[in-house]
């Protein structure tokens, strides 16, 4: 317990420039407790004290504003960056050396039973406000974009962006695809009908032209 404590420490040092001691984030730090907690909470989960492990989880969500399902497995030294408004279901699977930042959800779409919640490869990036939702694999080394909203599986080494969530990059690769994440060079809707309304126009002032000529 007390090495994987260490190795966390040392993840949040390498991973939060703002980390300036061990004392600091071991004290201070909502992302060690949450996870301290939820080991504790996780363990009593696996061996049949649930109504303790939803106990623990709960105060462990007053205290850092970040709520974990005791059901949810989660690997070693996931750093948690701010934390408040992170919530992680029941059957969410997270790998090694995740970062994960606030206001991100690992959650399930209402439809399903079983597994309901997403599987995290290891060393994932999971963006500020970003939503994952559904059973689906998020593959090993990939990055999701701030406040986007992935409802389908990631391969690995990608860069998901939107909403919904589209890959982008592949093992540093721009994709492209159809409805691009180009926010400047897209079409005005409203002047694409203008243009056809005109092109209409300008067709039958042409037909009435040449039936004129016929009749002259």
């Amino acid at each position: 317990m007390f090495q994987e404590l260490r190795e966390l420490i040392a993840a949040y040092k390498a991973r939060d420039p703002a980390a300036r001691s061990t004392a600091e984030i071991l004290l201070l730090y909502p992302g060690i407790r949450a996870m301290r907690s939820h080991r504790r909470a996780h363990w009593c989960y696996t061996h049949g004290y649930k109504l303790l492990a939803r106990w623990i989880s709960q105060a462990s969500r007053r205290r850092t504003g970040i709520e974990i399902h005791p059901g949810a497995t989660i690997g070693k030294r996931l750093v948690i960056d701010h934390g408040m408004g992170i919530v992680i279901g029941e059957t969410a699977e997270i790998g090694d050396d995740c970062l994960i930042y606030h206001g991100v959800t690992l959650g399930g779409t209402g439809k399903e039973g079983g597994k309901r919640h997403p599987t995290i490869g290891n060393n994932v990036l999971i963006g500020t406000g970003a939503k994952v939702l559904g059973p689906f694999r998020v593959g090993d080394n990939s990055r999701i974009a701030a406040n986007s909203v992935v409802l389908s599986e990631i391969p690995p080494n990608s860069t998901a962006v939107g909403v919904p969530a589209k890959v982008v990059r592949i093992d540093g690769h721009k994709v492209d695809y159809v409805g691009s994440v180009d926010q400047i060079h897209v079409t005005d809707p409203i002047a694409a009908e203008l243009q056809a309304l005109h092109a209409a126009v300008a067709a039958l002032e042409e037909k009435l032209a040449d039936k004129e000529s016929s009749e002259a």
